[in-house]
């Protein structure tokens, strides 16, 4: 991972081919927990996905953080 990387949220990314700032095109559930990310880049059409952690505060983890089994 690259310098400038470490510092671009979840949402932003760089192309690892031409160093473009790619776009979010598609997010979908993942495993438990997570969800995958495809990025896409506006100048040279490469596709990565990711798969992220999700946010816990918006999923059934909320209820089990609070306590509320």
């Amino acid at each position: 991972m690259t310098s400038i990387q470490q510092f671009l949220t979840n949402i932003e990314r760089r192309c690892s081919r031409c160093q473009t700032r790619m776009m979010l095109e598609r997010v979908s559930s993942g495993p438990i927990g997570f969800e995958h990310r495809l990025f896409e880049c506006p100048k040279c059409d490469h596709v990565e996905i990711s798969v992220i952690a999700s946010d816990p505060f918006k999923s059934d983890a909320a209820g089990w953080l609070a306590g509320l089994t």
